[in-house]
């Protein structure tokens, strides 16, 4: 077990105090706010803002600016969710769930693509956004891609969606969260981000888990 921990704290090796214990501080509300999905609690959101905010910032100070516009995004899709759950919610508290319908699947599509596609962008520009905003000495071009930005523009495509079909309060939400959290470990892993790997871990079976819960809630 120690051999484990001290791996986990040499990736961290030269980074600031306060950034690791915002790491996980972002992990810790992140956790929280998917068990309170689970339960089909609209604490889901406020919990889930902050953990985004938090990365946001972190992922700024990181450089990684492509990741830190996704949390971004993240924050404002989750305002977005809280305000339809309050609408839809039977008691202030929980909502009801539902399945998804063939316009659900074809919203999704197109959200699912258009995600894609802006992320590309991000990627694109990204040498010129990490030189401060000059063309100065780089080139751009889809060549200069690494294997991360595809990854990342993939993962993002698919939390996009799952965000969008919780927001709708539609199962297959989780189906769409468990790919993206399994697909996100080691590629957070790779970006030595360790505690953030280790939460979409445990992600994948919280997710597991609401799935099943929502799934025997629909067939009562």
């Amino acid at each position: 077990m120690s051999h484990i921990s001290d791996w986990i704290f040499s990736q961290y090796k030269g980074v600031p105090n306060h950034l690791i214990y915002i790491e996980i501080l972002g992990v810790f509300f992140g956790l929280v706010s998917v068990i309170f999905s689970k339960k089909r609690n609209i604490w889901v959101y406020p919990t889930g803002i902050i953990s985004t905010v938090l990365f946001v910032y972190l992922l700024w100070c990181g450089r990684l600016f492509g990741d830190m516009l996704i949390n971004a995004y993240y924050t404002i899709m989750s305002v977005y969710g809280w305000v339809l759950w309050a609408k839809n919610s039977k008691d202030n508290i929980h909502v009801e769930i539902s399945k998804m319908n063939a316009y659900d699947i074809k919203i999704t599509s197109w959200l699912a693509l258009m995600s894609w596609l802006l992320v590309m962008i991000v990627y694109y520009f990204k040498p010129y956004i990490n030189n401060n905003f000059s063309l100065d000495g780089i080139e751009l071009g889809i060549e200069h891609f690494v294997w991360t930005d595809w990854v990342d523009a993939t993962t993002t495509a698919i939390f996009l969606v799952g965000m969008w079909l919780m927001a709708k309060r539609k199962i297959e939400n989780w189906i769409f969260w468990i790919i993206g959290d399994v697909v996100s470990i080691p590629l957070y892993t790779y970006k030595n981000f360790i505690f953030t790997a280790l939460q979409y871990a445990i992600f994948t079976i919280i997710a597991i888990s609401a799935y099943r819960e929502w799934k025997r809630i629909l067939r009562n």
